[in-house]
């Protein structure tokens, strides 16, 4: 494994990177035999690696705020060893493995200096999906606290989910700019039917097509096509 990159699997929140780690997952990529069913993340990886690093770096541990930029990040030099150590102690034996976390965008110096070879899938949404996803999330709760939006000099709630958006969008053209290997994928095309970018993923991570993907994602997607 030492010698094996991973996917990683990033996102502004709200935007369905768990429809997207859930079909890599199905397709036989491994996330950790802690991975959740419902988020598709490995959460004892986010709460007992990546949270505690984001709190050394003065960044919300949920990705919401407050941020930072990232030329100002400490680059751990043991990451390397500290995730292929922690994804082996959770049942990686071989074949592909993948990360699923919103936040890695915001650290993505960190995971590009210990894998430089990843394979960075970005999941993207129409930016006024988000600020309307986030307003009626309970855990999305950064921007109905006013400090917070004083502290960012706008009044309402929907201007500081729409700073929050363009945070991470900087964050994918910083990504993109230093020549990462990205592929971008938007989920709400499979809400008419488009599985292209689906089939484009599975070949360029080398995962075949699961035929229960079809039934996931109607599970997945049954509202927003209400």
């Amino acid at each position: 494994m030492y010698d094996k990159a991973p996917i990683i699997i990033t996102e502004c929140p709200r935007s369905g990177a768990g429809i997207i780690s859930g079909i890599i997952n199905l397709c036989g990529g491994f996330g950790g035999d802690s991975l959740s069913e419902k988020l598709n993340e490995n959460l004892p990886l986010r709460d007992q690696v990546i949270r505690p690093y984001l709190t050394t770096q003065g960044i919300d541990i949920t990705g919401q705020y407050p941020l930072k930029q990232t030329k100002g990040l400490t680059i751990p030099a043991d990451w390397h060893d500290y995730i292929t150590n922690f994804m082996v102690s959770d049942g990686y034996r071989d074949g592909v493995w993948f990360v699923k976390s919103p936040e890695a965008a915001l650290m993505w110096p960190v995971w590009n200096a210990a894998f430089p070879d990843a394979k960075w899938v970005i999941v993207r949404r129409r930016t006024g999906d988000i600020i309307h996803s986030c307003k009626k999330t309970a855990h999305m709760d950064a921007f109905k606290d006013p400090e917070n939006l004083a502290d960012l000099g706008v009044d309402t709630e929907d201007e500081g989910w729409l700073w929050m958006a363009r945070q991470y969008e900087d964050r994918f053209v910083e990504m993109i700019t230093a020549g990462l290997d990205c592929k971008v994928i938007w989920p709400q095309r499979m809400v008419w039917g488009n599985f292209e970018q689906v089939h484009q993923l599975l070949s360029w991570t080398g995962l075949k097509w699961n035929p229960d993907i079809m039934g996931f994602v109607d599970k997945r997607l049954e509202k927003s096509r209400k």
